[in-house]
């Protein structure tokens, strides 16, 4: 944080909420990590769907575009909830939780329908 994102006649506030806040962002860059490896994990281990080659890629880099995501978005609002703590305001509201539970609901049922398609066609 640079001095121009604190007013000068702000008061330090208590440093656990800043603290809390640091993991907070840690914890969403730790997911944001996992969802890249996941993704470029997916990309490399799994077998292409018979005929579609890019198979793996439907999993894979939708996990990894996410982890990108989730690691600006999660800075964003470090940035953002810090300032709010030096001016004494209300935290904002985050939709990260939303965006992570929509995109791995999305995931997964996406890998489900995959894996149903791939064992139907190999019987």
């Amino acid at each position: 944080m640079t001095s121009s994102d604190v007013p000068s006649d702000a008061t330090a506030p208590d440093a656990r909420f800043l603290f809390a806040n640091e993991r907070t962002f840690l914890a969403w860059s730790r997911t944001a990590l996992a969802l890249v490896a996941a993704g470029l994990a997916g990309v490399q281990v799994l077998r292409p769907f018979p005929g579609v080659p890019w198979s793996r890629d439907l999993l894979g880099v939708p996990l990894m575009v996410l982890g990108a995501v989730i690691a600006t978005v999660g800075y964003l609002e470090f940035r953002r909830n810090q300032r709010a703590l030096h001016q004494r305001r209300p935290l904002p509201r985050s939709w990260l939780p939303t965006i992570l539970a929509v995109a791995v609901t999305l995931t997964a049922v996406t890998s489900v329908v995959v894996v149903l398609v791939s064992t139907v066609r190999a019987r």
